[in-house]
C-alpha cells in the first residue's frame, strides 16, 4: 500500500525537515514517518498500517500537498488480513536492499494505483522498478528478533533506545534492574540531588539567623525523607516506562551478556532467552570501585548505601571526589559528624584549585576533620564501629567511625558482558574503544555512556546514546562536543568547562584570564553567599571563549552559557554585549568578560594592553 501525505488543511507546499524511515524499516501503526514544517506548525506524519517500507520517494527539503505519496509499505500479517486477500492493490517485484549491509533481494510490494490529483504532487512516480515475474523471490539474508538492541537502560541505553524506535527500528531495550533509569535515576544523580536539596533547606535556614530569622533545630525524620526520595525516583523511572510503551520499545529484564556477534543471553530468576540483533548498543554503565582487603561489613557501604540515611553519629568518606563530597554534604547538613579522607593533596582532583578553595573554607568549619594526601590502610571491624588506619603527613593513626563510605571511583562494565563472545575489544580497566559514531571494532555493534570512556557523566551519555541511534539508522550523526560541563552539587556547588588552567599550563596552551568576584554581586550578596566568583579563560588571539568555571549557589545552572558560548565560537564581545537580567548570578558572567574587555563598571579593573 502506499503512505500518503495526510489533509493538511490550506496548507500548500509543506516543506519537508527530517525523512525518519528508509527502506527495509519495519514500522507499526503510528510510528512517524516524515516531519513536516509549514510556517504555523511540526509535526509528524505517522504510518497508517504495520510492515515493511518499501520504497521512499520523500527526502529532506521536499515540499509536499495533501496526498502526496511518502513510501511504499508491504502489510505485516495483521495488517494484510485486516486489508483482504489483495489489500486492494497489486503485487509488483522490486529490488530493496537488506537493511544492514546484506545482498540486496527482491520482494513483492503491493501497490495501490494512484488518484489523479496524487500524480501531480511532488513526489517522485509511486511505481517503483519492477522485474520480470518469472525472477524468484529470495528471502532476506537475516532474521533477527529486533533491528535493535540495547543492552543497559540509563540515560544513554533508553536515549539510544528511544531514539531508535523514533527512526523506525525494532528496539529491544534489556536492563538488569526491577526499574528503568540506571544508576543515575535510580541510585546516582536523581535521588542525591533530593537530598541535597533537604542539605541546602537546612544550611541556608541556619544562615538566616545570623541575619535575624532564627528557626529551631532540625527535626529530621529519616524514614519520611527517605520516603520522600524515593517518590522522585519513582516518579521519573514510571515515566520512562510509559514512554518505552509509547514507542513501543520492548523491555526485557534481566542480565544480559553476548554469546556472539548478533546474540544476546539475558539470564533473570534462573531462566534464560536468546535474543538477537541486527545492530546492539552497550550501554552498560560502571559500578562503585571496592577498595581491596576492607573487610565484609554492612558499615561499609558505597554511594548506593548512602542514600539509604542510616545516620551514624560519625562519618568517614574515603574520596575526596564530586560522588564522596556530595554525600558528605548531605549527611554533615543532617547532624553527622562528617570527615573526608583523600589520597591527593587536594579535594576534587581535576578541578583548577582556586573554583575548590571556597569549598574548602566552607566544609573546613563544618566537618570534623578534612585528610589530604592521606591513605586508609586498614579497617579493622568492632562492636562499637570501624576502626580505621589511616597514613598521611597530618593524620591520625587511627579513628573509630560509625560507617564508612568509599567513594574512590567507578569501574566500566565492559569486562561484565562477555563483549568478547562478539568480537568487540574491551581495554584492561574494562572501556570500550569507539570512533565518532560510537561504533567499536565491530561496526554494527555500538558503546555508550561510561563504558565508552571518560568522563562518566549522564549527559555526555544521551547525547552518545542519540548519535549511536542515528548512525544505527543509518544517519551522518557523530559525536563532535567541543566541550564537556562537570559539576559538583556540594555547597557551595562548582562547575567547569573547556580548558582548565591547570591543563593550560601543563600543555603550554597560551590563554587569558578574566574573573568576576560574587562579592560585587547585588544578587549574591542579597543571598548572603558571597564566597563565589566567575572565571572566563579566553584565546589571547581570538579572544574566543575556550574555558571557564563558576564556584556558587546554583553553579551547575550557570555553567551552561559557558558551554553554549564555547560551543558556538562566541568571543569576549559577544558575552558582555549580551543584557541579562538584573540581579542575577547570570550576569557575573557578562561581568566576567566585561572585565576582560576592560569595559567592566562594577568594579575597577584596569584595562590590560593588548600587543
Amino acid at each position: 500500500m502506499q503512505l500518503r501525505v495526510p489533509d493538511l488543511g490550506e496548507s500548500k507546499g509543506v516543506a519537508v525537515i527530517d525523512v525518519l524511515v528508509k527502506p527495509g524499516y519495519r514500522v507499526e501503526v503510528d510510528a512517524p514517518l516524515v516531519t513536516l514544517e509549514s510556517d504555523k506548525a511540526t509535526m509528524d506524519v505517522p504510518s497508517t498500517a504495520g510492515g515493511t517500507i518499501g520504497e521512499v520517494f520523500l527526502k529532506t527539503g521536499d515540499k509536499v500537498d495533501t496526498g502526496t505519496v511518502i513510501a511504499t509499505l508491504v502489510l505485516s500479517a495483521a495488517a494484510a488480513e485486516a486489508a483482504g486477500p489483495d489489500g486492494g492493490a497489486t503485487q509488483t517485484l522490486v529490488r530493496k536492499q537488506e537493511p544492514y549491509g546484506g545482498e540486496p533481494y527482491l520482494d513483492t510490494v503491493p501497490i495501490r494505483p494512484m488518484s489523479n490529483d496524487a500524480k501531480t504532487a511532488s513526489a517522485p512516480p509511486a511505481q517503483p522498478e519492477a522485474f520480470a515475474a518469472s525472477v524468484p523471490v529470495q528471502a532476506p539474508a537475516h532474521n533477527y528478533d529486533f533491528d535493535l538492541v540495547v543492552l543497559g537502560a540509563g540515560p544513554g541505553g533508553y536515549t539510544a533506545a528511544f531514539r531508535a524506535a523514533d527512526l523506525g527500528l525494532s528496539v529491544a531495550l534489556i536492563e538488569r534492574n526491577p526499574t528503568l533509569g540506571g544508576v543515575c535515576l535510580n541510585v546516582g544523580c536523581i535521588p542525591s540531588k533530593a537530598l541535597l536539596h533537604a542539605a541546602r533547606v537546612i544550611e541556608d535556614a541556619k544562615a538566616m539567623s545570623e541575619f535575624g530569622v532564627g528557626f529551631g533545630a532540625p527535626q529530621v525524620d529519616a524514614a519520611r525523607l527517605r520516603g520522600w526520595k524515593d517518590s522522585v525516583v519513582a516518579r521519573l523511572t514510571g515515566g520512562l516506562d510509559s514512554l518505552a510503551r509509547q514507542r513501543r520499545v520492548t523491555v526485557i529484564r534481566g542480565r544480559g551478556r553476548f554469546v556472539s556477534g548478533h546474540e544476546l543471553q539475558v539470564e533473570e530468576a534462573g531462566a534464560a532467552r536468546s535474543v538477537s540483533f541486527a545492530q546492539c548498543v552497550i550501554a552498560a554503565g560502571s559500578e562503585s570501585v571496592r577498595l581491596p582487603g576492607l573487610p565484609d561489613d554492612p558499615r561499609i557501604i558505597d554511594s548506593t548505601g548512602a542514600l539509604e540515611l542510616d545516620l551514624p553519629e560519625r562519618l568517614l568518606v574515603v574520596g575526596g571526589g564530586i560522588i564522596g563530597l556530595e554525600m558528605a554534604t548531605v549527611y554533615a547538613a543532617l547532624g553527622v559528624r562528617v570527615s573526608v579522607v583523600e589520597l591527593t593533596p587536594g579535594l576534587m582532583p581535576g578541578c583548577d584549585r582556586d573554583l575548590v578553595r571556597p569549598l574548602e573554607r566552607r566544609i573546613g568549619g563544618h566537618y570534623e576533620r578534612i585528610m589530604v594526601g592521606t591513605r586508609v590502610t586498614g579497617i579493622e571491624a568492632l562492636t562499637d564501629g570501624l576502626r580505621v588506619s589511616l597514613e598521611g603527613a597530618k593524620a591520625p593513626e587511627s579513628e573509630v567511625y560509625g560507617k564508612v563510605l568509599v567513594a574512590v571511583g567507578r569501574s566500566p562494565n565492559g569486562k561484565r558482558i562477555d563483549a568478547v563472545a562478539a568480537g568487540v575489544h574491551v581495554d584492561e580497566r574494562g572501556f570500550i574503544p569507539v570512533d565518532k559514531q560510537m561504533r567499536t571494532n565491530v561496526p554494527h555493534i555500538f558503546a555508550i555512556g561510561d563504558v565508552a570512556g571518560q568522563p562518566m557523566l549522564a549527559h555526555k551519555a544521551t547525547h552518545e546514546g542519540k548519535v549511536a541511534a542515528e548512525a544505527a539508522a543509518g544517519h551522518k550523526s557523530f559525536f563532535d562536543a567541543r566541550v564537556i560541563p562537570s559539576v559538583a552539587y556540594t555547597d557551595p556547588e562548582i562547575a567547569w568547562i573547556g580548558l582548565t588552567e591547570a591543563d593550560a599550563r601543563a600543555k603550554s596552551i597560551p590563554y587569558e584570564k578574566a574573573s568576576f568576584p560574587w562579592s560585587a554581586s547585588g544578587r549574591s550578596l542579597a543571598l548572603g553567599r558571597d564566597e563565589g566568583f566567575t572565571k572566563l579563560l579566553f584565546d589571547p588571539q581570538s579572544h574566543r571563549v575556550i574555558g571557564g568555571g563558576i564556584v556558587g549557589p546554583n553553579a551547575g545552572d550557570l555553567i551552561a552559557e559557558v558551554a553554549l558560548a564555547i560551543e558556538m565560537g562566541a568571543d569576549a564581545a559577544d558575552l558582555a554585549l549580551t543584557i541579562h537580567p538584573h540581579p542575577t548570578l547570570s550576569e557575573t558572567v557578562a561581568f566576567a568578560a566585561e572585565a576582560f574587555e576592560g569595559t567592566l563598571m562594577d568594579l575597577y579593573v584596569p584595562k590590560k594592553k593588548r600587543g
